[in-house]
């Protein structure tokens, strides 16, 4: 029987009071044992670590970009994948960081294959359950801090002091000229720059200036050299300014900071664009109120359609009629589905998001896939606007944003059951029978 299991049959069995009692020592003897099976092989290889709340897997992708351009070898644990050298798999687990012997047989086959560095996104669940344990850090980056996961933590305080327990992490961490790089436009950030390491970098936006959004990317400067990107958004300066302040902490040109960063063309299930001959396509995992409201701002004077729903049933309720809002704000056309509804009525998570609307009346499609074709094929031209809408304007200046799963590989059903799924290949083969993709 797994460990799941048997974590399962212990809170049916033992009384709740006395579970969560005990539970902290559990989590932090599962990471011992992980740690002790395979040989703490963080001491071997040197680990850098990503946290905050958005993001994080865009950080991870970027840092490992820079890491490779100076011709580091690298293995990666994100949302997004898994790699170890030249190896890539996708991340099916469902969360960030899988469980403390996933992750050190991780760092242990790193090590065996002689990885110079591995990247490590952490996440606040992860922390809480001391799955970054008995991993000595070099380094951190903290990106941003937002309410997420409340219900889980109990408070947003909670939730930040499980992110601040990874910084102490590595404060404490045996590892030699240790370093944290922390984002000070948020206002948690100079928190993280408290620990004693031997070098803290702040950062931010303003550091970026001259910046600005294009038609297909954005520019901005760092150390002096202009970098142009293929990546959206404010919130991927804010992003490429964190891996490039790391990659200059490690002595790294700052032309080979700016080959690596104009060599991403796209991040997976993050501002991804699907182009076609009529209108672009975005998938993103946006799933918090700030997160919709940037990707939104991503992409001004351009007609967005919007497909969304609202991540998780069961938690975070008090972000629906936010989300709804945010959407009503910025969309032309909006369609709300089905996400990840877990043990709840799907609908009532929507009824709950439509508390934010005040302006449009969203059409409801449960089907997720039918919700992205009615959406492409508006945008196609080949059907009239949804109920509420505002009517088309020229379809060169259309995107559709599909959000909140991004690479999620799953739909989240009740019972347990999960549906497999990707947005990507879905927005995909649906333009194939209504778009050329160019």
């Amino acid at each position: 029987m797994d460990v799941n299991k048997l974590l399962f049959l212990a809170k049916k069995l033992i009384p709740e009071r006395i579970f969560v009692f005990f539970q902290p020592a559990y989590h932090w003897l599962l990471a011992m044992l992980a740690a002790i099976i395979y040989r703490f092989p963080s001491r071997k290889i040197k680990v850098i670590a990503v946290t905050g709340t958005k993001g994080k897997s865009s950080v991870c992708e970027l840092v490992n970009a820079i890491l490779e351009e100076a011709g580091y070898q690298t293995a990666l644990a994100s949302t997004i994948r898994f790699k170890i050298g030249e190896r890539t798999a996708r991340n099916f687990f469902k969360m960030t960081m899988p469980g403390r012997f996933f992750v050190q047989k991780f760092l242990r086959q790193a090590v065996k294959e002689n990885c110079d560095w591995v990247i490590l996104e952490i996440t606040s669940e992860g922390a809480r359950q001391f799955r970054h344990k008995f991993i000595d850090l070099d380094s951190l980056i903290f990106t941003n801090l937002a309410p997420e996961h409340i219900e889980s933590h109990g408070s947003y305080e909670k939730y930040r002091d499980a992110k601040l327990s990874i910084a102490r992490s590595l404060e404490k961490s045996p590892k030699l000229n240790k370093t944290i790089i922390a984002n000070i436009d948020d206002k948690e950030g100079a928190k993280f720059l408290v620990v004693n390491v031997q070098n803290k970098v702040p950062y931010q936006l303003e550091d970026a200036k001259l910046y600005g959004l294009k038609s297909d990317g954005l520019e901005m400067m760092f150390d002096g050299e202009k970098i142009t990107s293929r990546l959206r958004g404010i919130f991927n300066i804010n992003n490429i300014l964190a891996a490039a302040n790391f990659g200059k902490v490690l002595g790294i040109s700052t032309l080979a900071i700016k080959r690596a960063i104009e060599k991403v063309e796209e991040i997976k299930g993050r501002a991804q664009i699907i182009k076609t001959d009529k209108f672009e396509v975005v998938v993103d995992y946006a799933h918090t109120p700030d997160s919709l409201r940037a990707i939104y701002q991503a992409f001004p004077n351009k007609k967005k359609i919007c497909v969304l729903g609202n991540t998780g049933g069961g938690r975070d309720k008090w972000k629906r009629p936010a989300m709804g809002k945010i959407a009503d704000e910025f969309c032309d056309e909006i369609i709300l589905t089905n996400e990840d509804p877990y043990d709840e009525d799907p609908r009532a998570i929507l009824a709950d998001m439509e508390k934010g609307f005040s302006r449009h009346k969203p059409e409801i499609i449960m089907d997720r896939r039918e919700a992205i074709r009615e959406a492409l094929r508006f945008a196609n031209g080949t059907l009239n606007p949804p109920v509420g809408g505002s009517g088309a304007r020229n379809q060169n200046d259309a995107v559709v944003l599909i959000t909140g799963k991004g690479t999620d590989p799953f739909i989240m059903s009740p019972r347990g059951s999960k549906i497999p799924w990707d947005d990507e290949e879905v927005a995909r083969e649906e333009l194939e029978k209504y778009a050329r993709i160019a």
